[in-house]
């Protein structure tokens, strides 16, 4: 997997850098799972190249009164799925995470 092809609010830096494989789509269900929760994409910026330099850092916040409500648990998964490659979930292991078993 080397196509750079995704839609920059959820594309994973992996993928932005041409080597990937299919832990990027638990970075993509961790955008989602963010945008669920909050309303708006985790990286932003005025334009495509922005957002993209924005993923790329990597750097997120539960900024805002949209996470007062939110569950640790929900935060936690979210910081599991958005993070370095060696350290992001597997599917499995998000499956499993305390998150989804407490709320299944």
């Amino acid at each position: 997997m080397t196509t750079q092809a995704g839609t920059p609010e959820y594309i994973s830096p992996e993928v932005l850098n041409g080597k990937y494989g299919i832990e990027c789509d638990l970075w993509s269900a961790g955008c989602i799972l963010y945008v669920l929760l909050c309303g708006y994409a985790p990286f932003s910026g005025e334009d495509d190249m922005q957002i993209v330099k924005a993923v790329l850092s990597g750097k997120f916040a539960f900024d805002g009164d949209e996470w007062a409500d939110v569950s640790k648990e929900a935060k936690d998964l979210i910081k599991k799925l958005i993070c370095k490659t060696e350290q992001r979930l597997s599917a499995n292991e998000a499956l499993q995470h305390p998150w989804i078993t407490k709320y299944a």
